[in-house]
């Protein structure tokens, strides 16, 4: 698909973005331990970044209607409500296994609370995204609404932060952007819907707190389950990703190699904790092409934005990608996904008016 039709003729920079991974690989077949299975130390740093790659070189401008996104979206939102409806399943009564203001495993079905919060806050974003550009009907504000609090509610309860954090930014940002570039009758449509949507809001955080016996306004409020604040709020992010920046003050050309960032902070430290923010990681691992390959994401989504301006959801597609890979690196395929479309040329297609022909 790179190289074949599938492939936009103006996407080679993302065919190099993608090449200049391959160093990092070289260098840690040198690098990691005896005991470390390399295949799967460099699978699971990498699966990430070459996935955005290939999304990126397939999506690079290329042409949609407005209709043939919204399309695109509905089908994102659909596995989410279905994700939705198993961790109602897995775990009906959060009640049953608090233990703390940690982030909670069994809430989120056995999986990480990271990950299912991050894409339980994408299906949130995506459904206030309907509620305020396509729900003109009540009955569908009300029944996006409903969808809405109940992927929030189980969003909250995993009792990771990072994924509610970004919904709401990228919600804010979306909902700014429309109504600056909206008419005035489709401003007033959406105090409406703000209305419907501050309400559903306000409700889901009650019932979560009510739920959770408090611990989640503590958890948010960066307290354990006595009360006591905790002294770093990041969850020792900040520890990691300074440890990865020295690593590549002190490798800077190749930098130390795909995956030995984890082996080395067990040898030095005793922990086994995989890196949360890509950034530092790429940069660590990579050396000088990590800088090169992060700026080449950083940067190419801005310069397209610069000559169309058509997609009123790019910033917020845009911050969900930077925003997560920030907290929760690319341990999923969302921010790749998420991260093509900021890349798409988006079309508003103008309704066909048939005119009856003259007759003279």
């Amino acid at each position: 698909m790179i190289l074949g039709d599938g492939a936009g003729k103006k996407s080679f920079i993302y065919v190099v973005y993608l090449l200049v991974l391959i160093p990092g690989i070289i260098v840690a077949s040198n690098t990691l331990g005896y005991e470390t299975n390399v295949r799967t130390a460099i699978a699971f740093n990498l699966s990430g970044p070459v996935c955005l790659g290939i999304v990126a070189v397939y999506c690079f401008e290329r042409n949609v209607t407005i209709k043939q996104l919204q399309e695109i979206l509905l089908a994102t939102i659909l596995p989410i409500m279905t994700t939705t409806v198993y961790l109602f399943l897995y775990n009906p009564s959060i009640k049953d296994v608090l233990s703390g203001t940690q982030s909670n495993f069994a809430a989120s079905g056995g999986f990480g609370p990271n990950q299912v919060s991050t894409v339980l806050g994408l299906g949130v974003f995506l459904l206030a995204g309907r509620l305020f550009l396509q729900s003109k009907a009540l009955f569908l504000k009300v029944l996006n609404i409903i969808i809405l609090a109940l992927m929030a509610y189980r969003a909250i309860v995993t009792f990771s932060r990072g994924g509610v954090f970004v919904a709401i930014i990228i919600i804010f940002a979306f909902v700014v952007l429309l109504y600056f570039k909206s008419t005035s009758i489709t401003r007033n449509r959406m105090l409406f819907s703000g209305f419907i949507f501050c309400f559903g809001v306000l409700l889901t955080w009650y019932i979560s707190s009510l739920n959770t016996g408090g611990l989640i306004d503590k958890r948010y409020s960066n307290q354990d389950a006595l009360g006591r604040e905790k002294s770093d709020i990041t969850t020792g992010r900040t520890d990691l990703f300074a440890n990865e920046l020295k690593e590549f003050f002190e490798n800077p050309f190749l930098g130390v190699g795909v995956g030995k960032l984890k082996e080395l902070r067990f040898e030095k430290e005793g922990i086994t904790a995989a890196s949360h923010n890509e950034m530092s990681r790429i940069v660590g691992e990579h050396g000088v092409f990590g800088i090169v390959a992060f700026s080449i994401l950083l940067f190419t989504p801005l310069f397209l934005r610069f000559r169309n301006k058509k997609n009123v959801y790019f910033y917020s597609f845009y911050l969900f990608w930077f925003l997560t890979i920030s907290h929760s690196s690319m341990r999923i395929a969302a921010p790749a996904f998420v991260y093509g479309l900021c890349l798409l040329n988006i079309h508003y297609e103008k309704p066909i008016i048939h005119r009856k022909p003259i007759i003279k």
